[in-house]
Protein backbone atom coordinates (compact mmCIF):
# COMPACT_ATOMS: atom_id res chain seq x y z
CA UNK A 1 0.00 0.00 0.00
CA UNK A 2 1.20 3.53 -0.80
CA UNK A 3 -0.06 6.88 0.36
CA UNK A 4 -0.59 9.48 -2.39
CA UNK A 5 -0.02 13.04 -1.23
CA UNK A 6 -1.48 15.70 -3.50
CA UNK A 7 0.31 19.00 -4.07
CA UNK A 8 -1.77 21.02 -6.50
CA UNK A 9 -1.62 18.98 -9.70
CA UNK A 10 1.35 16.94 -8.52
CA UNK A 11 1.42 13.69 -6.61
CA UNK A 12 4.17 12.29 -4.41
CA UNK A 13 4.37 8.67 -3.27
CA UNK A 14 5.62 7.45 0.10
CA UNK A 15 4.97 4.30 2.02
CA UNK A 16 2.85 4.70 5.18
CA UNK A 17 5.92 3.92 7.30
CA UNK A 18 7.95 6.69 5.68
CA UNK A 19 5.03 9.13 5.86
CA UNK A 20 4.61 8.52 9.56
CA UNK A 21 8.30 9.04 10.13
CA UNK A 22 8.70 12.13 7.98
CA UNK A 23 5.62 14.09 8.91
CA UNK A 24 3.86 14.58 12.18
CA UNK A 25 0.16 13.91 12.77
CA UNK A 26 -0.94 14.41 9.19
CA UNK A 27 0.84 17.74 8.81
CA UNK A 28 2.49 16.69 5.60
CA UNK A 29 4.23 19.50 3.76
CA UNK A 30 3.43 17.55 0.59
CA UNK A 31 -0.26 18.12 1.31
CA UNK A 32 -0.29 21.86 0.69
CA UNK A 33 -3.49 22.91 -1.08
CA UNK A 34 -1.75 25.46 -3.26
CA UNK A 35 1.77 24.67 -4.47
CA UNK A 36 2.72 28.30 -4.97
CA UNK A 37 1.50 29.24 -1.47
CA UNK A 38 4.95 29.50 0.11
CA UNK A 39 3.71 30.41 3.59
CA UNK A 40 1.37 27.42 3.62
CA UNK A 41 4.25 25.12 2.70
CA UNK A 42 6.41 26.57 5.48
CA UNK A 43 3.64 26.11 8.04
CA UNK A 44 2.92 22.51 7.08
CA UNK A 45 6.52 21.37 7.11
CA UNK A 46 6.73 19.65 10.52
CA UNK A 47 8.95 16.58 10.13
CA UNK A 48 9.39 14.03 12.87
CA UNK A 49 12.77 12.34 12.92
CA UNK A 50 12.59 8.65 13.86
CA UNK A 51 15.04 7.10 16.29
CA UNK A 52 16.21 4.68 13.60
CA UNK A 53 16.51 5.46 9.92
CA UNK A 54 18.46 4.16 6.94
CA UNK A 55 17.84 5.57 3.48
CA UNK A 56 18.64 2.26 1.78
CA UNK A 57 16.08 0.14 3.64
CA UNK A 58 13.52 2.83 4.53
CA UNK A 59 13.33 4.58 1.15
CA UNK A 60 15.14 2.79 -1.68
CA UNK A 61 13.82 -0.66 -0.80
CA UNK A 62 10.32 0.78 -0.47
CA UNK A 63 10.51 2.04 -4.05
CA UNK A 64 11.39 -1.53 -5.04
CA UNK A 65 8.17 -2.71 -3.41
CA UNK A 66 6.26 0.04 -5.22
CA UNK A 67 7.73 -1.09 -8.55
CA UNK A 68 6.66 -4.65 -7.94
CA UNK A 69 3.13 -3.89 -6.76
CA UNK A 70 2.55 -1.46 -9.62
CA UNK A 71 2.04 1.71 -7.57
CA UNK A 72 5.15 3.23 -9.16
CA UNK A 73 5.30 3.62 -12.92
CA UNK A 74 8.34 2.11 -14.67
CA UNK A 75 11.28 4.52 -14.64
CA UNK A 76 14.96 3.72 -14.07
CA UNK A 77 16.51 4.56 -10.73
CA UNK A 78 19.86 5.12 -12.47
CA UNK A 79 20.44 5.78 -16.15
CA UNK A 80 24.14 6.09 -17.00
CA UNK A 81 25.75 6.72 -20.38
CA UNK A 82 29.36 7.09 -21.48
CA UNK A 83 28.65 9.23 -24.54
CA UNK A 84 29.96 6.52 -26.88
CA UNK A 85 26.96 4.23 -27.03
CA UNK A 86 27.38 2.34 -23.79
CA UNK A 87 24.69 2.73 -21.13
CA UNK A 88 23.45 1.22 -17.90
CA UNK A 89 19.82 1.25 -16.74
CA UNK A 90 18.84 -0.05 -13.31
CA UNK A 91 15.45 0.11 -11.69
CA UNK A 92 15.21 0.24 -7.88
CA UNK A 93 15.06 -3.54 -7.63
CA UNK A 94 18.27 -3.90 -9.65
CA UNK A 95 19.93 -1.09 -7.71
CA UNK A 96 19.10 -3.01 -4.54
CA UNK A 97 20.45 -6.29 -5.94
CA UNK A 98 23.78 -4.80 -7.04
CA UNK A 99 24.26 -2.68 -3.92
CA UNK A 100 23.67 -5.65 -1.60
CA UNK A 101 26.45 -7.53 -3.38
CA UNK A 102 28.78 -4.53 -2.96
CA UNK A 103 27.81 -4.20 0.71
CA UNK A 104 28.89 -7.82 1.21
CA UNK A 105 32.17 -7.09 -0.59
CA UNK A 106 32.92 -4.22 1.78
CA UNK A 107 32.05 -6.22 4.88
CA UNK A 108 33.69 -9.51 3.89
CA UNK A 109 36.55 -8.95 1.45
CA UNK A 110 37.49 -5.55 2.90
CA UNK A 111 36.80 -6.65 6.49
CA UNK A 112 35.03 -3.39 7.31
CA UNK A 113 32.78 -3.00 10.35
CA UNK A 114 29.90 -0.57 10.97
CA UNK A 115 31.28 2.89 11.67
CA UNK A 116 34.49 2.39 9.67
CA UNK A 117 35.43 5.13 7.23
CA UNK A 118 35.82 4.57 3.49
CA UNK A 119 37.28 7.07 1.03
CA UNK A 120 35.84 6.78 -2.48
CA UNK A 121 37.53 8.68 -5.32
CA UNK A 122 35.84 7.80 -8.58
CA UNK A 123 34.71 9.57 -11.75
CA UNK A 124 31.09 9.27 -12.87
CA UNK A 125 30.86 5.48 -13.03
CA UNK A 126 27.84 3.33 -12.08
CA UNK A 127 29.98 1.83 -9.30
CA UNK A 128 30.06 5.22 -7.57
CA UNK A 129 26.30 5.02 -7.00
CA UNK A 130 26.53 1.39 -5.89
CA UNK A 131 29.17 2.28 -3.33
CA UNK A 132 27.03 5.13 -1.98
CA UNK A 133 24.14 2.74 -1.36
CA UNK A 134 26.37 -0.13 -0.18
CA UNK A 135 27.94 2.09 2.48
CA UNK A 136 24.45 2.94 3.72
CA UNK A 137 23.54 -0.75 3.93
CA UNK A 138 26.74 -1.71 5.74
CA UNK A 139 26.76 1.42 7.95
CA UNK A 140 30.13 2.57 6.65
CA UNK A 141 31.01 6.27 6.73
CA UNK A 142 31.51 7.37 3.14
CA UNK A 143 34.13 10.05 2.39
CA UNK A 144 33.84 11.10 -1.27
CA UNK A 145 36.70 12.81 -3.08
CA UNK A 146 37.16 14.41 -6.48
CA UNK A 147 39.45 12.69 -8.98
CA UNK A 148 41.40 15.95 -9.23
CA UNK A 149 42.93 15.43 -5.80
CA UNK A 150 46.72 15.26 -5.72
CA UNK A 151 48.86 12.86 -3.69
CA UNK A 152 49.22 15.54 -1.02
CA UNK A 153 45.42 16.01 -0.85
CA UNK A 154 44.76 12.28 -0.59
CA UNK A 155 47.44 11.84 2.07
CA UNK A 156 45.87 14.57 4.18
CA UNK A 157 42.44 12.97 3.88
CA UNK A 158 43.70 9.50 4.75
CA UNK A 159 45.72 10.68 7.74
CA UNK A 160 43.04 13.03 9.09
CA UNK A 161 40.07 10.70 8.64
CA UNK A 162 41.95 7.52 9.61
CA UNK A 163 40.00 5.76 6.88
CA UNK A 164 40.49 2.00 6.78
CA UNK A 165 39.72 1.59 3.09
CA UNK A 166 40.19 3.58 -0.10
CA UNK A 167 38.41 2.81 -3.38
CA UNK A 168 39.61 4.47 -6.56
CA UNK A 169 39.95 4.14 -10.33
CA UNK A 170 43.01 2.66 -12.02
CA UNK A 171 44.43 6.10 -12.84
CA UNK A 172 44.90 6.89 -9.15
CA UNK A 173 46.59 3.62 -8.17
CA UNK A 174 50.18 4.90 -8.56
CA UNK A 175 49.31 8.16 -6.81
CA UNK A 176 47.84 6.37 -3.80
CA UNK A 177 50.67 3.84 -3.73
CA UNK A 178 53.17 6.69 -3.48
CA UNK A 179 51.71 7.84 -0.14
CA UNK A 180 49.98 4.78 1.37
CA UNK A 181 53.03 3.86 3.48
CA UNK A 182 52.41 7.05 5.46
CA UNK A 183 48.86 6.02 6.38
CA UNK A 184 48.95 3.41 9.17
CA UNK A 185 45.15 3.22 9.47
CA UNK A 186 44.70 2.19 5.82
CA UNK A 187 44.04 -1.55 5.63
CA UNK A 188 42.43 -2.10 2.25
CA UNK A 189 42.76 -0.65 -1.26
CA UNK A 190 40.27 -1.50 -4.00
CA UNK A 191 40.51 -0.58 -7.68
CA UNK A 192 37.46 -0.03 -9.90
CA UNK A 193 37.52 -0.19 -13.71
CA UNK A 194 41.00 -1.59 -13.98
CA UNK A 195 43.32 -4.47 -13.24
CA UNK A 196 44.41 -5.03 -9.67
CA UNK A 197 48.08 -4.67 -8.88
CA UNK A 198 50.11 -5.55 -5.83
CA UNK A 199 48.12 -4.94 -2.65
CA UNK A 200 44.92 -3.89 -4.46
CA UNK A 201 41.62 -5.76 -4.47
CA UNK A 202 39.67 -5.84 -7.73
CA UNK A 203 36.07 -4.58 -7.63
CA UNK A 204 34.83 -6.58 -10.62
CA UNK A 205 36.35 -9.87 -9.45
CA UNK A 206 34.93 -9.52 -5.95
CA UNK A 207 31.54 -8.51 -7.32
CA UNK A 208 31.24 -11.75 -9.29
CA UNK A 209 31.83 -13.80 -6.15
CA UNK A 210 29.70 -11.75 -3.74
CA UNK A 211 26.31 -12.85 -2.46
CA UNK A 212 23.25 -10.69 -3.07
CA UNK A 213 21.82 -11.64 0.33
CA UNK A 214 22.44 -8.83 2.78
CA UNK A 215 20.56 -7.47 5.77
CA UNK A 216 20.77 -3.71 6.04
CA UNK A 217 22.35 -2.53 9.30
CA UNK A 218 19.82 -0.87 11.59
CA UNK A 219 21.21 2.63 12.01
CA UNK A 220 20.14 5.39 14.35
CA UNK A 221 19.17 8.67 12.73
CA UNK A 222 21.93 10.40 14.66
CA UNK A 223 24.68 7.97 13.63
CA UNK A 224 27.36 9.48 11.35
CA UNK A 225 26.77 8.62 7.68
CA UNK A 226 29.16 10.66 5.54
CA UNK A 227 32.06 13.10 5.79
CA UNK A 228 32.91 15.74 3.22
CA UNK A 229 36.19 17.63 3.26
CA UNK A 230 35.47 21.30 2.62
CA UNK A 231 37.90 24.18 2.17
CA UNK A 232 38.28 27.17 4.47
CA UNK A 233 40.46 30.26 4.46
CA UNK A 234 42.92 29.03 7.05
CA UNK A 235 44.29 25.60 7.78
CA UNK A 236 43.62 22.43 5.85
CA UNK A 237 40.19 21.31 4.58
CA UNK A 238 37.87 20.39 7.44
CA UNK A 239 35.77 17.25 7.85
CA UNK A 240 32.05 18.05 7.66
CA UNK A 241 29.98 15.21 9.13
CA UNK A 242 26.37 14.37 8.28
CA UNK A 243 24.14 11.80 9.94
CA UNK A 244 21.67 9.25 8.60
CA UNK A 245 18.88 11.82 8.91
CA UNK A 246 20.51 15.15 7.99
CA UNK A 247 21.10 14.50 4.29
CA UNK A 248 18.76 11.53 3.61
CA UNK A 249 15.67 13.10 5.20
CA UNK A 250 16.59 16.76 4.84
CA UNK A 251 17.18 16.61 1.11
CA UNK A 252 13.59 15.57 0.49
CA UNK A 253 12.88 19.32 0.61
CA UNK A 254 15.32 19.86 -2.25
CA UNK A 255 13.78 17.06 -4.26
CA UNK A 256 10.15 18.02 -3.91
CA UNK A 257 10.18 21.81 -3.91
CA UNK A 258 13.34 23.07 -5.54
CA UNK A 259 13.93 20.29 -8.08
CA UNK A 260 10.16 19.78 -8.44
CA UNK A 261 10.57 16.03 -8.87
CA UNK A 262 8.00 13.26 -9.20
CA UNK A 263 8.54 9.50 -9.75
CA UNK A 264 8.22 9.98 -13.52
CA UNK A 265 11.01 12.59 -13.79
CA UNK A 266 14.55 12.14 -15.11
CA UNK A 267 17.08 14.40 -13.38
CA UNK A 268 20.55 15.19 -14.70
CA UNK A 269 22.92 16.83 -12.24
CA UNK A 270 26.38 17.61 -13.67
CA UNK A 271 28.17 17.99 -10.33
CA UNK A 272 31.52 16.31 -9.68
CA UNK A 273 31.21 13.11 -7.63
CA UNK A 274 33.58 14.53 -5.02
CA UNK A 275 31.30 17.37 -3.96
CA UNK A 276 28.34 17.42 -1.61
CA UNK A 277 26.16 18.65 -4.48
CA UNK A 278 26.27 15.08 -5.83
CA UNK A 279 24.77 13.83 -2.58
CA UNK A 280 22.15 16.54 -2.95
CA UNK A 281 21.04 16.04 -6.54
CA UNK A 282 22.51 12.72 -7.65
CA UNK A 283 21.49 10.56 -4.70
CA UNK A 284 19.18 11.66 -1.90
CA UNK A 285 16.94 14.38 -3.36
CA UNK A 286 15.89 12.50 -6.52
CA UNK A 287 15.68 9.06 -4.96
CA UNK A 288 13.60 10.38 -2.06
CA UNK A 289 11.01 11.18 -4.75
CA UNK A 290 11.45 7.94 -6.70
CA UNK A 291 12.91 9.84 -9.66
CA UNK A 292 15.48 8.66 -12.19
CA UNK A 293 19.06 9.85 -11.76
CA UNK A 294 20.65 10.44 -15.16
CA UNK A 295 24.46 10.45 -15.40
CA UNK A 296 26.98 11.11 -18.17
CA UNK A 297 30.56 9.90 -17.67
CA UNK A 298 31.88 13.12 -19.27
CA UNK A 299 35.33 13.60 -17.67
CA UNK A 300 35.14 17.38 -18.01
CA UNK A 301 32.37 19.77 -18.97
CA UNK A 302 31.77 19.79 -22.72
CA UNK A 303 29.17 22.31 -23.91
CA UNK A 304 28.33 20.50 -27.14
CA UNK A 305 28.01 17.14 -25.39
CA UNK A 306 25.69 18.61 -22.75
CA UNK A 307 23.42 20.29 -25.27
CA UNK A 308 23.29 17.18 -27.46
CA UNK A 309 22.47 15.01 -24.43
CA UNK A 310 19.64 17.33 -23.37
CA UNK A 311 18.31 17.04 -26.91
CA UNK A 312 18.64 13.28 -27.32
CA UNK A 313 17.51 11.94 -23.92
CA UNK A 314 14.18 12.45 -22.06
CA UNK A 315 15.73 14.58 -19.29
CA UNK A 316 13.02 16.59 -17.57
CA UNK A 317 15.04 18.37 -14.88
CA UNK A 318 18.54 19.81 -15.35
CA UNK A 319 20.79 20.90 -12.48
CA UNK A 320 24.15 22.56 -13.07
CA UNK A 321 26.47 25.34 -11.93
CA UNK A 322 26.15 28.90 -13.30
CA UNK A 323 29.41 28.38 -15.20
CA UNK A 324 27.74 25.69 -17.29
CA UNK A 325 24.84 27.97 -18.18
CA UNK A 326 27.26 30.81 -19.01
CA UNK A 327 29.08 28.54 -21.43
CA UNK A 328 25.91 27.17 -22.99
CA UNK A 329 24.31 30.55 -23.72
CA UNK A 330 27.41 31.41 -25.75
CA UNK A 331 26.57 28.51 -28.06
CA UNK A 332 23.98 28.55 -30.83
CA UNK A 333 21.06 27.34 -28.71
CA UNK A 334 18.61 27.76 -31.58
CA UNK A 335 19.99 24.60 -33.17
CA UNK A 336 19.00 22.48 -30.14
CA UNK A 337 15.49 21.43 -29.13
CA UNK A 338 14.94 20.17 -25.60
CA UNK A 339 11.67 18.31 -26.07
CA UNK A 340 11.44 16.83 -22.56
CA UNK A 341 13.16 19.48 -20.42
CA UNK A 342 10.74 21.37 -18.18
CA UNK A 343 12.70 22.61 -15.16
CA UNK A 344 16.22 24.06 -14.77
CA UNK A 345 18.02 24.86 -11.54
CA UNK A 346 21.39 26.35 -10.65
CA UNK A 347 23.54 26.26 -7.53
CA UNK A 348 27.14 26.47 -6.37
CA UNK A 349 27.54 30.22 -6.85
CA UNK A 350 25.33 33.20 -7.77
CA UNK A 351 24.05 33.19 -11.35
CA UNK A 352 24.01 36.34 -13.45
CA UNK A 353 20.54 37.72 -14.35
CA UNK A 354 21.82 38.25 -17.92
CA UNK A 355 22.50 34.52 -18.25
CA UNK A 356 19.03 33.71 -16.96
CA UNK A 357 17.51 36.06 -19.52
CA UNK A 358 19.51 34.59 -22.42
CA UNK A 359 18.68 31.03 -21.38
CA UNK A 360 14.96 31.76 -21.22
CA UNK A 361 15.01 33.67 -24.50
CA UNK A 362 16.51 30.64 -26.26
CA UNK A 363 14.83 27.76 -24.42
CA UNK A 364 11.66 29.24 -22.96
CA UNK A 365 12.73 27.94 -19.54
CA UNK A 366 13.50 29.82 -16.35
CA UNK A 367 16.50 28.98 -14.18
CA UNK A 368 15.58 28.51 -10.52
CA UNK A 369 18.43 29.39 -8.19
CA UNK A 370 19.26 27.55 -4.98
CA UNK A 371 21.70 28.24 -2.15
CA UNK A 372 23.20 25.87 0.38
CA UNK A 373 26.45 24.57 1.80
CA UNK A 374 28.24 21.30 2.44
CA UNK A 375 27.06 21.77 6.03
CA UNK A 376 23.38 22.11 5.11
CA UNK A 377 20.62 21.10 2.76
CA UNK A 378 18.95 23.83 0.69
CA UNK A 379 19.03 27.07 2.71
CA UNK A 380 17.24 29.31 0.22
CA UNK A 381 15.66 28.62 -3.12
CA UNK A 382 13.30 29.83 -5.79
CA UNK A 383 10.71 27.07 -5.85
CA UNK A 384 8.66 26.07 -8.90
CA UNK A 385 5.68 28.37 -9.17
CA UNK A 386 7.27 31.12 -7.07
CA UNK A 387 7.94 34.55 -8.57
CA UNK A 388 11.55 34.77 -9.78
CA UNK A 389 13.56 37.82 -8.82
CA UNK A 390 16.65 37.63 -11.06
CA UNK A 391 19.78 37.81 -8.93
CA UNK A 392 18.00 36.61 -5.79
CA UNK A 393 18.53 33.23 -4.12
CA UNK A 394 14.81 32.99 -3.43
CA UNK A 395 13.20 32.48 -0.05
CA UNK A 396 14.18 30.41 2.96
CA UNK A 397 13.76 26.66 2.65
CA UNK A 398 10.92 25.17 4.73
CA UNK A 399 13.66 23.26 6.56
CA UNK A 400 15.18 26.37 8.14
CA UNK A 401 14.46 29.66 9.85
CA UNK A 402 16.91 31.83 7.90
CA UNK A 403 17.74 35.37 8.99
CA UNK A 404 20.28 38.12 8.35
CA UNK A 405 22.09 38.87 11.61
CA UNK A 406 24.65 41.37 12.86
CA UNK A 407 27.93 40.72 14.66
CA UNK A 408 26.07 40.10 17.93
CA UNK A 409 23.53 37.68 16.47
CA UNK A 410 20.67 40.20 16.36
CA UNK A 411 18.22 39.95 13.46
CA UNK A 412 18.60 42.86 11.05
CA UNK A 413 15.66 44.61 9.37
CA UNK A 414 15.00 44.20 5.63
CA UNK A 415 17.54 45.52 3.12
CA UNK A 416 20.42 45.66 5.61
CA UNK A 417 23.54 43.62 4.85
CA UNK A 418 24.66 41.11 7.43
CA UNK A 419 25.56 37.46 7.95
CA UNK A 420 23.28 34.76 6.54
CA UNK A 421 22.34 32.60 9.51
CA UNK A 422 20.11 29.65 10.47
CA UNK A 423 18.31 29.50 13.81
CA UNK A 424 19.52 26.55 15.91
CA UNK A 425 17.93 27.33 19.27
CA UNK A 426 15.78 26.23 21.01
CA UNK A 427 15.78 23.40 18.45
CA UNK A 428 18.65 22.60 16.11
CA UNK A 429 17.40 21.59 12.63
CA UNK A 430 17.96 17.89 12.05
CA UNK A 431 19.18 18.63 8.50
CA UNK A 432 22.23 20.59 9.63
CA UNK A 433 25.66 18.95 9.80
CA UNK A 434 26.50 17.40 13.15
CA UNK A 435 30.09 18.62 13.56
CA UNK A 436 33.47 19.32 12.05
CA UNK A 437 34.89 15.94 13.02
CA UNK A 438 37.75 16.18 15.48
CA UNK A 439 37.53 19.97 15.68
CA UNK A 440 35.13 21.08 18.44
CA UNK A 441 36.52 24.63 18.45
CA UNK A 442 35.78 25.15 14.78
CA UNK A 443 32.33 23.60 15.23
CA UNK A 444 31.59 25.99 18.12
CA UNK A 445 32.84 28.96 16.09
CA UNK A 446 29.88 28.62 13.70
CA UNK A 447 27.41 29.49 16.48
CA UNK A 448 26.50 33.10 17.25
CA UNK A 449 23.85 33.37 19.91
CA UNK A 450 20.90 31.30 18.75
CA UNK A 451 22.14 31.04 15.16
CA UNK A 452 24.44 28.97 12.98
CA UNK A 453 26.37 31.50 10.89
CA UNK A 454 27.03 30.35 7.34
CA UNK A 455 30.05 32.58 6.76
CA UNK A 456 28.28 34.28 3.86
CA UNK A 457 26.99 37.83 3.70
CA UNK A 458 23.59 38.72 2.35
CA UNK A 459 20.47 40.90 2.38
CA UNK A 460 16.84 39.97 2.90
CA UNK A 461 14.36 42.23 1.16
CA UNK A 462 10.89 43.26 2.32
CA UNK A 463 9.32 40.34 0.42
CA UNK A 464 11.47 37.73 2.15
CA UNK A 465 13.83 37.12 -0.79
CA UNK A 466 17.52 36.69 0.00
CA UNK A 467 20.33 38.29 -1.97
CA UNK A 468 23.91 37.02 -1.81
CA UNK A 469 26.57 39.70 -1.24
CA UNK A 470 29.89 37.99 -0.55
CA UNK A 471 31.69 35.29 1.39
CA UNK A 472 32.91 36.57 4.70
CA UNK A 473 35.56 33.86 4.94
CA UNK A 474 37.29 34.62 1.61
CA UNK A 475 36.51 31.23 0.07
CA UNK A 476 36.59 31.51 -3.72
CA UNK A 477 33.78 29.94 -5.76
CA UNK A 478 35.08 29.32 -9.25
CA UNK A 479 33.00 27.32 -11.71
CA UNK A 480 31.19 25.71 -8.76
CA UNK A 481 34.40 24.70 -6.94
CA UNK A 482 35.14 25.98 -3.45
CA UNK A 483 38.78 27.00 -3.23
CA UNK A 484 40.47 28.09 -0.01
CA UNK A 485 43.09 30.87 -0.43
CA UNK A 486 45.28 29.30 2.24
CA UNK A 487 45.98 26.24 0.11
CA UNK A 488 47.07 28.34 -2.87
CA UNK A 489 49.19 30.68 -0.77
CA UNK A 490 50.85 27.71 0.91
CA UNK A 491 51.71 26.24 -2.48
CA UNK A 492 53.08 29.52 -3.82
CA UNK A 493 55.33 30.11 -0.84
CA UNK A 494 57.03 26.77 -1.54
CA UNK A 495 58.43 28.24 -4.78
CA UNK A 496 61.76 30.07 -4.36
CA UNK A 497 60.50 33.04 -6.36
CA UNK A 498 57.78 33.87 -3.83
CA UNK A 499 58.41 35.79 -0.65
CA UNK A 500 54.77 36.40 0.16
CA UNK A 501 51.39 36.13 -1.53
CA UNK A 502 47.70 36.85 -1.06
CA UNK A 503 44.97 35.06 -2.97
CA UNK A 504 41.53 36.52 -3.69
CA UNK A 505 38.72 36.12 -6.17
CA UNK A 506 38.70 38.03 -9.44
CA UNK A 507 35.71 38.52 -11.81
CA UNK A 508 35.52 36.28 -14.86
CA UNK A 509 32.81 36.29 -17.57
CA UNK A 510 32.67 32.48 -17.83
CA UNK A 511 33.56 31.10 -14.39
CA UNK A 512 31.97 33.93 -12.43
CA UNK A 513 35.20 34.36 -10.53
CA UNK A 514 38.70 32.92 -10.69
CA UNK A 515 41.70 32.66 -8.41
CA UNK A 516 44.04 35.65 -8.50
CA UNK A 517 47.35 35.78 -6.64
CA UNK A 518 49.16 38.94 -5.60
CA UNK A 519 52.81 37.94 -5.35
CA UNK A 520 55.79 39.63 -3.70
CA UNK A 521 58.94 38.32 -5.39
CA UNK A 522 62.12 37.34 -3.61
CA UNK A 523 65.11 39.62 -4.39
CA UNK A 524 66.89 36.91 -6.40
CA UNK A 525 64.04 36.93 -8.95
CA UNK A 526 64.13 40.67 -9.54
CA UNK A 527 64.21 41.34 -13.28
CA UNK A 528 63.06 37.81 -14.12
CA UNK A 529 60.92 37.23 -17.24
CA UNK A 530 57.48 37.59 -15.63
CA UNK A 531 55.59 35.89 -18.44
CA UNK A 532 57.67 32.74 -18.07
CA UNK A 533 57.59 33.00 -14.27
CA UNK A 534 53.79 33.27 -14.25
CA UNK A 535 53.47 30.07 -16.27
CA UNK A 536 55.99 28.37 -13.97
CA UNK A 537 54.10 29.40 -10.81
CA UNK A 538 50.80 28.25 -12.30
CA UNK A 539 52.22 24.83 -13.11
CA UNK A 540 53.74 24.63 -9.64
CA UNK A 541 50.37 25.26 -7.96
CA UNK A 542 48.67 22.70 -10.19
CA UNK A 543 51.13 20.03 -9.07
CA UNK A 544 51.13 20.92 -5.36
CA UNK A 545 47.36 21.37 -4.95
CA UNK A 546 45.06 20.39 -7.83
CA UNK A 547 44.70 21.48 -11.47
CA UNK A 548 41.51 23.47 -10.91
CA UNK A 549 42.99 25.52 -8.05
CA UNK A 550 45.82 27.30 -9.86
CA UNK A 551 45.75 31.13 -10.04
CA UNK A 552 44.56 32.09 -13.49
CA UNK A 553 45.72 35.62 -12.79
CA UNK A 554 48.96 36.71 -11.09
CA UNK A 555 49.93 40.27 -10.26
CA UNK A 556 53.38 41.13 -8.92
CA UNK A 557 53.46 43.76 -6.19
CA UNK A 558 56.13 45.30 -3.95
CA UNK A 559 54.12 44.73 -0.77
CA UNK A 560 50.76 43.51 0.48
CA UNK A 561 48.28 45.63 2.47
CA UNK A 562 48.27 44.59 6.12
CA UNK A 563 46.66 45.40 9.43
CA UNK A 564 48.62 46.82 12.35
CA UNK A 565 49.00 43.28 13.69
CA UNK A 566 50.52 42.13 10.41
CA UNK A 567 47.52 40.27 8.96
CA UNK A 568 47.04 40.52 5.19
CA UNK A 569 44.02 42.63 4.25
CA UNK A 570 42.59 40.37 1.55
CA UNK A 571 39.32 42.25 1.71
CA UNK A 572 41.06 45.37 0.41
CA UNK A 573 42.62 43.47 -2.47
CA UNK A 574 39.34 41.79 -3.33
CA UNK A 575 37.39 45.06 -3.35
CA UNK A 576 39.98 46.61 -5.62
CA UNK A 577 39.81 43.60 -7.93
CA UNK A 578 36.04 43.84 -8.21
CA UNK A 579 36.13 47.59 -8.86
CA UNK A 580 34.81 48.73 -5.48
CA UNK A 581 38.00 50.68 -4.72
CA UNK A 582 39.53 52.83 -7.46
Amino acid sequence: MKILLKVGSFTTHFSPRICSRLFSKGQSFFAAQNFVDYEDIKQRYKPEVPEYFNFASDVLDKWTVAEKDGTKKPNPALWWIDGHGKEVKWNFDELGFHSRKVANMLSDACNLKPGDRVIVILPRLPEWWLLNVACLRADLILIPGTTQLTAKDILHRLQTSEAKCIIASEALVPVIDSISAQTPSLQTKMVVSGKSTGGWLNFQELYQEASDKHTCVRTKSTDPMTIYFTSGTTGSPKMTEHTHCSFPLGLAVNGRYWLDLTPSDVLWNTSDTGWAKSAWSSVFAPWSQGSCVFAHSMPRFDTAAVLETLTKYPITVFCSAPTAYRMMVLDNLDSYKFKSLKHCVSAGEPINPEVMEKWKANTGLDIYEGYGQTETVLICGTFKGMQIKPGSMGKASPAYDVQIVDADGNILPPNQEGDIAIRISPHKPFCLFSQYTGDPERTASTQRGTFYVTGDRGIKDEDGYFWFVSRSDDVILSAGYRIGPFEIESALIEHPAVTESAVVSSPDPIRGEVVKAFVVLSPSYSGHDLVKLTAELQEHVKKVTAPYKYPRKIEYVDQLPKTVSGKIRRNELRKKEWGKVK
